[in-house]
């Protein structure tokens, strides 16, 4: 697989265990309070003024590194019936880090998931859009866009370690915009080790990465947070070796996954893990897949590629897209002018036209008229 061109960075903010600066040369022994302990101070004021509820609201007890939760909201849906095409979490509620916090007071994420069924673990980061806790949305389902990394993959996912690279952004600018759905993100570690690429698939005798990512992934989804019982309600998006395993997961599964925008990608396995096994490598090449689905005469799927114009790779998606485009298979190219193999490039693709394209095929959250 082709790697980005740069090692994607977090722009977090120091988490636990930061050393704090010191006092000067010379200076007095009385020490400056934290900025913890002013926000702490500012929240028993804010308690005290209206309420607790407004403090937990504004998040001035927690902080980064904080252990967090999305469950207030889903957790008072559930006491409701369900409506039709709506999964109300199952259970068990994982256990979140808050890693990140976004300007208009979402957050970031993160948690170890144990694979019930690849036997695989490793860590998934969620954002959640504040739609999800208004209550006219508080029994609505909503769309899940799965977001995958290139480079190593592993042990981070830097679509949820970075959110300087403005995925959760565009989504939040694209939902106010009437352009996107409000998806839920969720973004899991794509290999198992530093040292391999598992083209998002189960390799004989190595660790069930394709397992981990379209079963044990979703069900962690489906136990969390309210989602969608069709595949209208689940996508895929990745970049480079990530955006293969999605475009892969999406041809191999479309009973369970509709769409996917798939940038920068390779179009077929080239891990060496394979070790010419092609009988198992068939069974995970998006070609190979597609004709497959062709011949079936369906689901439908929709393919989101994104290219740079300032990267290579634009005449094996064009080829795809002549070969394959047809019956169930609907696609579509997002050029994106002086574009590079990286995710700042490909999120301005998302805000430009594929964030668009993804949502019209997309189920949206519904509200509900009794709770304006």
């Amino acid at each position: 697989m082709q790697q980005d061109q740069l090692e994607q960075r977090s722009h977090q903010q120091p988490g636990p265990g930061a050393p704090e600066a010191g006092p000067e040369p010379g200076a007095r022994s009385r020490r400056r309070p934290s900025r913890r302990t002013l926000l702490i101070g500012g929240a028993l004021v804010l308690t005290v003024a209206v309420g607790g509820g407004a403090a937990y609201k504004f998040g001035l007890f927690s902080d980064i590194g904080d252990p967090t939760s999305f469950g207030k909201v889903q957790e008072a849906a559930a006491n409701g019936d369900a409506r039709a095409g709506v999964r109300l979490p199952t259970g068990p509620q994982a256990e979140f880090i808050r890693t990140n916090k976004m300007p208009d007071g979402t957050q970031i994420a993160q948690t170890t998931l144990k694979g019930a069924k690849s036997g695989f673990t490793g860590d998934v980061w969620v954002w959640v859009p504040k739609e999800y806790y208004d209550k006219q949305y508080a029994k609505s389902a909503f769309p899940v866009l799965i977001s995958l990394p290139g480079g190593r993959g592993y042990p981070k996912n830097y679509w949820g370690t970075g959110p300087g690279l403005g995925l959760q952004q565009a989504v939040i600018d694209g939902a106010k915009e009437g352009k996107s759905l409000p998806f839920i993100l969720v973004m899991p570690v794509i290999n198992a080790d530093t040292k391999n690429h598992f083209d998002g698939s189960d390799i004989p005798g190595q660790p069930k990465m394709g397992t981990w990512m379209a079963d044990d992934v979703p069900d962690f989804v489906r136990a969390n947070f309210r989602t969608f019982t069709s595949r209208d309600g689940w996508a895929f998006m990745g970049s480079s070796s990530g955006g293969f395993g999605a475009l892969k997961h999406v041809l191999k599964h479309p009973d369970r996954f509709k769409a996917v925008i798939a940038s920068g990608v390779d179009i077929v396995p080239d891990s060496p893990l394979w070790k010419g096994n092609t009988q198992a490598m068939d069974a995970n090449n998006p070609e190979k897949l597609a004709q497959k689905l062709i011949a079936k005469g369906g689901p439908d799927v929709y393919i989101n590629f994104q290219i740079g114009t300032a990267e290579s790779g634009r005449d094996k998606a064009e080829k795809f897209m002549r070969d394959y485009t047809k019956g169930p298979v609907h696609t579509r190219l997002q050029v994106i002018q002086d574009g590079e193999h990286n995710g700042k490039s490909y999120v301005r693709g998302m805000r430009e036209g594929s964030l668009e394209w993804i949502s019209k095929v997309m189920s949206p959250p519904t509200p509900d008229p009794g709770a304006r």
